[in-house]
């Protein structure tokens, strides 16, 4: 009874088309933007009670971890991976017709997110995260909120579009709540899951951020995660070593997802099962916090000290290597999860090295070394993610300052174009995947024929016997051949329907010469710089097999020929590249991102 009043009240919603249309996306992406805000609460008490429950604490995870004794920081990982893995496990059990990653499902799929495994997976990252993997929380409360979009838009029959604008809707009201950057949230999901900005698209993600952000807000879960309001103001001429950071973050920033691979690849060689995986994770995680617990979780608060506490430098650099190690086993294992936090942390730690090293050699430096920290923040981020836009918003939104906005430009994007030069490495594979399709579009726009021609060996001389055009219509079984005259000027064809209507008319036709039979326009000539589109205009409306190419001189000359296999299977040829390119994202299990499919994340 109840089912088929759902399915009549489903079938009656789809019945308004009203409801997909634009005006009424952004009531749902209002609507989808609480609801994102909810499940990031949900996510964090989930966390507390899981901590509360199995240690007697709460707090941060760092602290929580601290609290412990070294038997139970060695334990408590090992026993979150074991269970983690169990619930992935069971997560990839489920045969759904639906994606089980929303960054799939807005990018390359249909806008429909699996029920049962997204809730399986977000469980998994919630034992993970609660007992101190080294890794965000970030991803499975992004994924949650896309989730919830998804359902809503298949129960009032969206079309494939709007789901996807929905989900997407979704992800951006998790990040929003997640890191309290309602603007960013929403440049995030355009920059790197959509690839578009444009407004009809971005209006109602904003729209769903904001209301996350005001849902966190009334309810006390608000908080702007690294405040500074007293950054001073940079002259010109302290701008300027920001750019040598820039260069610093996107040259670390591939090392760092590299790092992430070998970690992966080498967790996989041993053949375990999932649960044993990530139980080993865990237990290698733990032998490390035992000396360093302060790596335990996403590492907010050593950014926070290193923000506000003096660091020396190699406690900075001992900090650093042990969180890479810990972000390494935590996410290498298989555990689902964001390194989208331990990038700001990486980041972070390498900015203030930075500031130290400048400090070292220019005493009279007047910006404060947490500056070069924000900074670093922002542009390993951007250099990790291949977002720099999305990098400069989120750590304007998470410090409230303007004052770093310059710095964080120039570092950003100078990061940016270093990391992509250095490597084709990504944090979402997403990312990799588009550009690899845009680079593809780019070749095939600027492909010519001249790579296609092939020489033309039906030639005869306007001056030649029709007999020898005779010999060559015995030889090859062609329907033209080509006419040039002494110069190789290409003058036309010669049908072979037309030497065999002169010889039912004739008969005898020695004295007769090939250019008295040849046509001029007959067949329609090729240069050799068209494009393959343009050329395959002319192949599709020509019987034949092949078309002659002539150079674009006054008297054009005959270069040979282009025949439409040799299209076709260039055609066929980047195609598979792209379908390649887009199976190799399909390929990459969602190792360390229940928000998306990352290269690494």
């Amino acid at each position: 009874m109840i089912q088929s009043s759902l399915r009549s009240v489903r079938q009656r919603l789809g019945a308004y088309s009203w409801l997909s249309e634009l005006p009424a996306m952004l009531c749902w992406a209002a609507l989808v933007g609480i609801l994102g805000a909810f499940a990031t609460i949900a996510f964090h008490q989930g966390m507390h009670l899981l901590q509360k429950l199995a240690t007697g604490g709460s707090g941060t995870i760092a602290g929580v971890t601290e609290s412990l004794p070294w038997y139970g920081r060695l334990a408590f990982p090992a026993l979150g991976g074991v269970v983690a893995g169990f619930l992935l496990l069971g997560a990839r059990k489920i045969k759904a017709g639906s994606n089980s990653d929303y960054m799939e499902a807005v990018a390359i799929g249909d806008g429909r997110l699996s029920i049962r495994q997204g809730m399986l997976r977000s469980m998994s990252s919630l034992f993970t995260v609660a007992s101190g993997g080294s890794i965000g929380r970030e991803g499975a409360m992004v994924h949650l909120a896309a989730l919830s979009a998804s359902a809503i838009g298949r129960f009032t029959y969206f079309n494939t579009a709007r789901l996807r604008l929905l989900v997407a809707c979704g992800a951006t009201a998790g990040v929003s709540a997640a890191y309290g950057a309602p603007i960013a949230a929403a440049f995030f999901v355009g920059e790197i899951v959509l690839g578009t900005m444009r407004m009809h698209s971005l209006g109602p993600m904003l729209v769903a951020a904001a209301s996350s952000n005001i849902v966190m807000r009334m309810t006390g879960n608000y908080h702007t995660l690294y405040a500074m309001p007293d950054v001073p103001s940079l002259s010109g001429g302290a701008v300027l070593p920001f750019v040598a950071l820039g260069v610093a973050g996107g040259l670390c920033a591939p090392l760092f997802l590299k790092f992430l691979d070998f970690a992966k690849r080498s967790f996989q060689r041993t053949g375990l099962p999932l649960p044993a995986r990530l139980g080993l994770g865990g237990a290698l995680l733990g032998l490390l916090l035992i000396l360093m617990p302060e790596v335990a979780g996403n590492g907010d608060n050593v950014v926070h000290s290193m923000l506000h506490s003096p660091w020396a430098w190699h406690a900075v650099l001992l900090v650093l290597a042990c969180k890479v190690l810990a972000t390494a086993l935590t996410a290498g294992s298989g555990a689902v999860g964001g390194v989208f936090t331990p990038a700001l942390f990486v980041g972070a730690a390498l900015g203030t090295l930075f500031g130290m090293a400048l400090q070292g050699v220019w005493p009279g430096m007047s910006v404060p070394v947490y500056v070069y920290t924000l900074v670093g923040m922002g542009c390993f981020l951007g250099a990790a993610a291949s977002a720099p836009l999305m990098a400069i918003l989120m750590i304007f939104e998470m410090t409230l300052s303007y004052q770093i906005v310059l710095p964080l430009m120039l570092a950003c994007v100078v990061a940016h174009f270093v990391s992509r030069a250095v490597a084709e490495i990504a944090m979402y594979e997403v990312t990799v995947v588009r550009e690899r399709d845009i680079a593809l579009r780019q070749r095939l726009r600027n492909t010519t024929i001249a790579d296609l021609i092939r020489p033309a060996v039906t030639v005869v001389s306007t001056t030649a016997p029709v007999r020898e055009a005779l010999q060559m219509f015995v030889e090859y079984p062609v329907k033209y051949l080509y006419v040039v005259d002494e110069k190789n000027v290409y003058q036309g064809v010669i049908a072979q329907q037309d030497l065999t209507s002169l010889l039912l008319s004739q008969g005898d036709i020695q004295e007769t010469l090939a250019g008295d039979v040849l046509r001029l326009d007959f067949v329609k000539t090729l240069r050799p710089d068209m494009s393959l589109d343009e050329a395959q205009e002319y192949l599709v409306h020509f019987s034949g097999e092949r078309l002659p190419v002539v150079s674009a001189d006054e008297q054009p000359r005959l270069l040979g020929v282009v025949y439409k296999s040799a299209v076709l299977e260039k055609f066929s040829m980047l195609k598979k590249m792209a379908d390649a390119s887009a199976e190799e994202m399909l390929a990459f299990p969602v190792s360390v991102g229940q928000g998306g499919r990352e290269r690494r994340k």
